[in-house]
């Protein structure tokens, strides 16, 4: 997995929500979570595992709206960030955050309604097995992000301390038979980069925005699309 130790470090996740997610990036976070939302619907009650949790930004916001949800990563300052904001929102008793192994999902098989990764498989050097684990314990969903080989993130991702794993519509096509999921949904989207909004100011980053979302919503949109969301139905 990329950058595994570089995440576990303590500085690393308590820097991590503000160097993302302020500036431009606060829209990548609005985005992101509505995409979640729109996939996986009305959660009150839901079963839900969240794979490489992070800081708990999905987790926190699924707990809040009435999930009772695991977040599981592997670095242990990650996990103190998400519960500290799990705690802050008083929503504590709705998540639980556990250090664990995505290749080796600690579950059953078919025990989660739904099963999420987010910025998740750009890591992973062996996506496949990861997807499959997703599968095994999800009774009903799995949801997932990628990073697009013919996009803009492309041009940079050379100069990315840890790169990124791109992938071609016919590697997600591939990923999902293999791993006996059916595609239910998707949506593509950021014909910018994410790094290109992270340097400027939130409302510079709102104009370029509507500019992205006119390119975006036209023919080409789709094909140049930086970010994918796979909504997917075992």
């Amino acid at each position: 997995m990329k950058g595994q130790e570089w995440y576990q470090t303590d500085d690393v996740a308590e820097e991590y929500d503000s160097k993302r997610f302020s500036r431009g990036g606060r829209l990548i976070d609005r985005r992101e979570k509505e995409a979640v939302l729109d996939a996986i619907g009305p959660v009150d009650d839901e079963s839900i595992l969240e794979v490489a949790c992070g800081t708990g930004r999905f987790t926190v916001m699924l707990a809040e709206r009435g999930a009772d949800i695991i977040g599981l990563d592997i670095s242990g300052p990650m996990l103190k960030q998400g519960r500290e904001k799990a705690q802050a929102v008083s929503v504590a008793d709705h998540v639980e955050f556990m250090r664990g192994d995505a290749a080796r999902l600690p579950f059953p098989d078919n025990h989660f309604d739904t099963v999420l990764a987010m910025r998740f498989f750009h890591l992973a050097d062996t996506p496949a097995s990861f997807l499959a684990e997703m599968r095994r314990v999800s009774k009903q969903q799995v949801f997932f992000d990628t990073f697009n080989r013919f996009s803009t993130r492309s041009l940079y991702n050379w100069a990315l301390p840890m790169g990124s794993r791109l992938y071609s519509r016919w590697e997600i096509d591939r990923l999902l038979d293999g791993a006996d999921l059916e595609l239910a949904g998707d949506e593509h989207d950021f014909v910018l980069p994410y790094g290109f909004y992270r340097k400027i100011p939130n409302d510079l980053a709102a104009g370029f925005r509507s500019i992205d979302e006119v390119v975006g919503g036209s023919p080409i949109g789709d094909h140049v699309a930086s970010v994918s969301y796979w909504d997917t139905r075992v």
